[in-house]
């Protein structure tokens, strides 16, 4: 579909797995204005960068948003880039810095005529119907505040109704009665009038069930943008899928293992600490070929100083594994630890990540693979585990999980191809189907 490349599809991902639908585009860790033009003048219709808002406190998150358009403004003007679209990528269980981020982009980049919440991710049944948002999981549809992301202790939220939930969020700014709300109706019946009478940052809530529910959409959402049109996007992954329109991935999943350094084992590092997560590490240690390694944070909270101490035993313990011609399973440990306030907990989840980070800085050269499960847990490993400015795409390795290389000039890992796994995709089996194709030529 030729419209699809007519504007530079631009997104700013709050965690670096919002490219689990899309292959072949780049993914930049950096947001310097040299690094977006590299961005901008690249042939996919796409790109994303890493900006890890969701990791962060507020503050910095809008300093950091307000930095990434900064510097985007001027790469636009150096690359003559005029015809683009902004999606604020966020979590597909409506956690993040909403309206935040939104704000700051429509205030830097806008004004905008309108703002769309996408939240539907298909292929970890998320889905939008008459405006409330559902996980899908074995059959059962459950609405999204019934579930353990609405309590989460950062982004929690008390409505599934979309409407409800940007009220709540924006804090009345934007009253429920006000929000427009497309459903899978009007979206079948054509948006085309109804995206032109759009203005004054509107904000629309998306149905999505089905991708081709979205494909039409985000062809009418194109067509409105030449025809002058100023959108915002706050989604998830499946809408980029559509906006981009690209063909299937060059090496398909079940082939991935052809990435795989001369077919040695990997090593899977495990920071995600969701349910659904824990699952799937405890079927990933029952495979053959695995051997699990916990990082007792536990003893990190006692005392920061164990830090060093810790990351030693770790290695020596992986690179026995690794001689052994086994996959290192490294994973946090599984208890949920309390703390006195948000800021304590996000110290102390940096100190968890700084310790895996110089994990990730001493594994063996010539590991084959590897796989990070968890958005911050894998976007640290990218851009500071082994420090990228940026990395390629190459696809999915199973549905919702991608695959992206380092350069042939990587210092420490050249072509090491890393799994990026986000907390919440697949079912219990998931985190092993990847390994088993990372294994398996």
């Amino acid at each position: 579909m030729s419209d699809a490349t007519r504007s530079k599809i631009i997104v700013i991902d709050d965690d670096p797995t919002g490219s689990q639908t899309v292959h072949s585009c780049l993914l930049l860790l950096k947001w310097d204005v040299a690094t977006l033009k590299q961005g901008l003048l690249d042939e996919s219709p796409i790109f994303f960068i890493l900006a890890n808002t969701r990791a962060l406190t507020p503050a910095d998150a809008e300093r950091t948003t307000r930095d990434v358009c900064h510097n985007l403004k001027q790469a636009l003007v150096e690359t003559n880039t005029q015809e683009f679209l902004v999606v604020s990528r966020s979590d597909s269980t409506l956690r993040g810095h909403y309206p935040l981020e939104t704000d700051v982009i429509a205030q830097e980049l806008g004004p905008v005529d309108a703002h769309f919440m996408v939240p539907a991710f298909f292929e970890a049944g998320r889905i939008t119907l008459e405006s409330t948002h559902y996980i899908e999981a074995d059959g059962v549809r459950t609405p999204v505040h019934q579930t353990e992301f609405a309590k989460d202790s950062v982004f929690g939220y008390s409505h599934s109704y979309l409407p409800a939930y940007v009220a709540e969020k924006t804090n009345n700014k934007i009253v429920g009665e006000q929000v427009k709300r497309f459903t899978l109706d009007i979206l079948q019946n054509g948006t085309a009038a109804q995206l032109m009478a759009l203005n004054n940052n509107t904000c629309v809530v998306v149905d999505a069930q089905k991708q081709h529910d979205l494909d039409r959409f985000s062809q009418e959402l194109l067509t409105a943008a030449d025809q002058g049109k100023k959108f915002l996007f706050r989604s998830a992954a499946s809408l980029l899928t559509s906006l981009a329109a690209l063909p299937p991935q060059p090496i398909a999943s079940t082939e991935m293992a052809r990435y795989t350094r001369n077919q040695k084992p990997g090593v899977v590092l495990v920071g995600s600490h969701v349910q659904k997560t824990t699952r799937q590490l405890e079927y990933l240690l029952q495979q053959p070929g695995v051997t699990g390694l916990e990082v007792e944070v536990s003893r990190l909270k006692e005392n920061l100083d164990q830090a060093s101490a810790m990351v030693a035993e770790i290695l020596s313990q992986v690179n026995t594994i690794y001689g052994q011609a086994k996959t290192a399973v490294i994973y946090t440990s599984r208890q949920e630890l309390t703390f006195a306030d948000t800021t304590t907990r996000l110290a102390f989840g940096e100190a968890v990540s700084n310790l895996l980070m110089d994990i990730v800085r001493g594994l063996p050269a010539h590991i084959g693979f590897l796989i990070s499960k968890g958005g911050i847990t894998s976007n640290d490993t990218l851009s500071n585990g082994l420090a990228l400015t940026s990395a390629r795409l190459l696809g999915q390795v199973i549905p919702g999980v991608s695959v992206v290389t380092t350069g042939a000039e990587h210092p420490q890992f050249p072509n090491l191809p890393v799994v990026l796994f986000p907390g919440n995709v697949g079912g219990d089996d998931a985190v092993a189907a990847a390994y088993h194709r990372m294994v398996s030529a």
